[in-house]
């Protein structure tokens, strides 16, 4: 049996080692800037984004420094992750008090810093896969992981979700477009986070092809799984307001089909991202493990 928990531990260790190494410090006439988007950025998390990506990697790849290679890309998805949840809790937007069990950044820190802290991540993370001080693959590889990046965080991935999410409030909206919602919200950046890990480490097109399916699925399912979340754990467990999605009329899996079918269809998804990895050996085994976890997991 695959212990996912130690696992998920370790590499989201192995992460946050890597975030304040490559992450700027909190120093000079930037100091104060830098520190609001520190705060964002290591208030906590599970880190999925950039275990997803390494776990690609490893799938494909045996290569000794391999994690050094892929740690900036990385980096960089949590850097865009981190962003797109301090602009998602601003009162133009979703209007949350709590973010991983603290102060949302507009909360602690002002409406205009919260702002300029997730302008200063997205740029970042795009700093740290283009630029030679930090280790990566050769410049064609981080050219090909900086695409997909933006496109997945762009205006046809995660941000045009955004929009889609906002404006569908409070609407009757067909299930065509929860799909496109979900696929672009939160499923784009998963997804990228699997194809710049499976990039980095050399796939050929078939093994890209099988992970980014993976990936899709495990979008699909971790989204339905958050859907399901907001309606059944408490605000403690969240580690934000509970019952968010309801008052702000979102649309959603629970709302389209209610509690007891969303969890059939997550668990589906699921197992679709399973099914993908078959051609895969043992190393995607962490891949498989995680895709069951999101699906089970209470926050």
């Amino acid at each position: 049996m695959f212990e996912i928990k130690k696992y998920l531990q370790e590499q989201r260790l192995l992460v946050e080692e890597a975030l304040r190494r490559h992450m700027l410090a909190a120093a000079g006439d930037f100091a104060a800037h830098v520190e609001t988007m520190r705060y964002s950025l290591f208030v906590g998390g599970k880190r999925v984004r950039p275990i997803l990506c390494l776990a690609a990697g490893r799938c494909v790849s045996t290569a000794p420094d391999l994690d050094e290679q892929l740690l900036p890309a990385a980096c960089a998805l949590e850097c865009i992750h981190t962003y797109s949840l301090i602009h998602d809790d601003l009162p133009a937007m979703d209007n949350d008090d709590l973010r991983r069990g603290q102060p949302t950044c507009h909360k602690k820190f002002g409406e205009a810093e919260a702002i300029l802290a997730g302008d200063g991540l997205v740029t970042y993370a795009f700093e740290l896969l283009a630029s030679e001080q930090f280790s990566g693959p050769a410049p064609a590889t981080r050219l090909r992981q900086l695409a997909i990046l933006a496109k997945a965080a762009g205006p046809l991935g995660m941000v045009g979700g955004q929009f889609l999410d906002i404006a569908s409030e409070e609407k009757q909206i067909p299930f065509e477009l929860l799909q496109t919602i979900h696929r672009s919200k939160t499923g784009a950046l998963l997804t990228a986070a699997v194809q710049m890990g499976a990039v980095g480490g050399g796939a050929d097109e078939a093994q890209l092809q099988a992970l980014t399916e993976y990936g899709q699925a495990v979008g699909l399912a971790f989204q339905i799984a958050d859907d399901l979340l907001d309606v059944t754990a408490s605000t403690a467990q969240l580690g934000k307001t509970a019952g968010h999605d309801a008052e702000q009329g979102k649309a959603t899996y629970p709302a389209f089909f209610g509690v007891k079918k969303s969890r059939a269809l997550a668990d589906e998804a699921a197992e679709r991202a399973v099914v993908a990895l078959a051609d895969f050996d043992k190393r995607a085994e962490p891949l498989r493990a995680l895709a069951h976890y999101i699906v089970s997991r209470t926050h």
